[in-house]
């Protein structure tokens, strides 16, 4: 089912929202998802009339679903397309009107770009973003990005990802590359052709990975990490302890349980509960809800939440996260979070922290309005890496502002203060940055990431769970002394046909961002 999210009420109600940082995957998937321009890869010259094209007004009544190539068939839900026939124009007025209206920062949105000078639509979203810069140089918008709609509805609301099944960490999507499997899903292509944690990635069909800086051998490359068709099939050589291994790998609909490794920990000072977290999607909340119950029954008097890789999604989730943790002691009548739109929006009530369940409706849902377990914690260990992102993020945050001690083993998180609504028009869903949030406290800076309490580089060389693993073995000796292990290097990876004169121009692999997503869904 689709969440309610696509359902739209504009503008006088805002039904989800994400807070994002997407997506959903983390920085370590990578290429995951959807969301390559459709165009040239280049954005065209501005047209030459400083003022650019009328900006359209009540879009979502006028323009929506209006569209060059209508979609035919019923969507993941077996309902009919709302597609109706229009024209590429139809649809950059409704970007255009809709940016307008709902962008946090539309005033900074250039006006030069006309919209007659582009030939598909992502090419011209693209550009409605502020091409403002941090004082650190970077871009100020981050999170701009789109997914194919039936992609994004099948993997949030049914944890299911098309692909191999494998989530990399990476340096970079330039030459030289040294990409690593982070995640490799039970039961996924990628495990049955026998892929481990760690294994690095050195050729693509026969083209070598680390290194590859033409058009025709990135183009294969890219092939081959974002098949398109469902059994399409092709080569990966990684090395592992220094000997290469090539295995095939056939793209298939993978599906993934956001919560793993529900366990206790035994120790000299208590029963310490552990679970890894990939995703705030529409599946984690029953499975979140049977991890609690396992967890307190089984008497666990600390936690740590593993979410290195989870990149974000439904902010509902993360509410109730948050409150399972702490329980009602600390956060009745407390905000977890309260979104800020642009002038244009009206204040929204805050989201608290949710004590019953939402129900999203998946094929195992929790009972809406079900009271949620809790451990009623002071205290939390959270494990980062540069992969945890916005609504992962908004839990420790909103924990932070009700004074529950959380502390985080790993890296810097990616920092994302910011959400989206996600909007879907013409089969392909965009998420423009609409609003920040901010805590009980009314903090919420932290654009440039969360420093870790504890520095420690993300352990390829044991799976992920293991107590002996470094950022899990960190945190168990942490909560005991206090003390952070020694700051070790992260094990240099090489490929021995590493090049050692860079081309002056070098290519990018396709979707070199990730898509870190946090939704909001309004109250029923």
């Amino acid at each position: 089912m689709k969440l309610p999210s696509v359902t739209f009420v504009r503008p006088a109600g805002l039904p989800v929202a994400l807070i994002s940082s997407l997506a959903l995957l983390s920085l370590l998937a990578g290429c995951g998802g959807g969301g390559g321009s459709s165009g040239s890869s280049q954005f065209p010259d501005p047209g030459s009339s400083s003022q650019g094209d009328p900006i359209p007004t009540d879009v979502f009544n006028t323009y929506w679903n209006l569209c060059a190539a209508p979609r035919k068939g019923v969507d993941i839900d077996g309902k009919p397309y709302p597609d109706r026939q229009g024209t590429l124009l139809d649809e950059l007025k409704f970007l255009r009107g809709w940016a307008n209206d709902y962008y946090l920062w539309y005033r900074e949105i250039p006006t030069t770009y006309r919209m007659a000078n582009f030939d598909n639509a992502l090419d011209y979203f693209n550009v409605l973003k502020t091409p403002a810069l941090t004082a650190s140089g970077k871009p100020k918008d981050k999170y701009h990005f789109t997914y194919p709609s039936d992609e994004w509805d099948a993997m949030n609301t049914s944890g299911i990802d098309f692909g191999y099944g494998v989530t990399w960490t990476r340096n970079s999507a330039t030459a030289p590359r040294t990409w690593q499997a982070a995640i490799v899903v039970p039961g996924s292509p990628a495990a049955v052709a026998g892929m481990r944690r760690g294994d690095l990635l050195v050729r693509v069909d026969g083209v070598d990975f680390v290194n590859a800086n033409d058009k025709a051998s990135v183009d294969r490359i890219n092939a081959g990490l974002f098949p398109e068709r469902e059994g399409e099939r092709h080569t990966f050589t990684v090395r592992r302890a220094n000997v290469d291994i090539a295995m095939t790998l056939a793209a298939a609909n993978v599906v993934s349980d956001p919560v793993q490794n529900v366990k206790v920990i035994d120790t000299p000072t208590g029963k310490v509960g552990y679970l890894t977290f990939s995703s705030h999607n529409a599946v984690s909340e029953k499975q979140l809800i049977d991890a609690f119950n396992q967890l307190k029954a089984a008497g666990a008097t600390d936690l740590v939440i593993d979410m290195r890789y989870n990149g974000g999604g439904l902010l509902y989730l993360a509410s109730e996260l948050a409150y399972m943790i702490a329980g009602p002691a600390r956060t009745k009548n407390m905000t977890f979070e309260r979104l800020q739109y642009n002038d244009k929006t009206p204040p929204q009530a805050p989201i608290p922290f949710r004590s019953t369940a939402y129900g999203f409706e998946t094929a195992n849902p929790a009972t809406p309005g079900q009271a949620l377990p809790y451990l009623g914690l002071d205290r939390v260990t959270v494990l980062t890496t540069a992969g945890t992102c916005s609504a992962s993020e908004a839990v420790i945050n909103g924990l932070r502002g009700v004074d529950v001690e959380v502390n985080l083993i790993g890296g810097q998180t990616c920092g994302k203060p910011y959400g989206f609504t996600p909007t879907p028009n013409c089969g392909t869903t965009y998420f423009s940055v609409e609003f920040g949030g901010v805590n009980q406290k009314g903090f919420g800076d932290y654009a440039d990431g969360m420093a870790p309490t504890c520095n420690v580089a993300d352990d390829l060389s044991h799976e992920v769970g293991d107590p002996a693993e470094g950022l899990l073995a960190a945190a168990l000796n942490y909560r005991v002394t206090n003390a952070c292990p020694p700051v070790l290097m992260a094990r240099a990876m090489s490929s021995s046909s590493s090049s050692s004169t860079p081309a002056p121009t070098p290519m990018t692999l396709v979707r070199p961002e990730a898509k870190e997503i946090s939704i909001y869904t309004r109250p029923r």
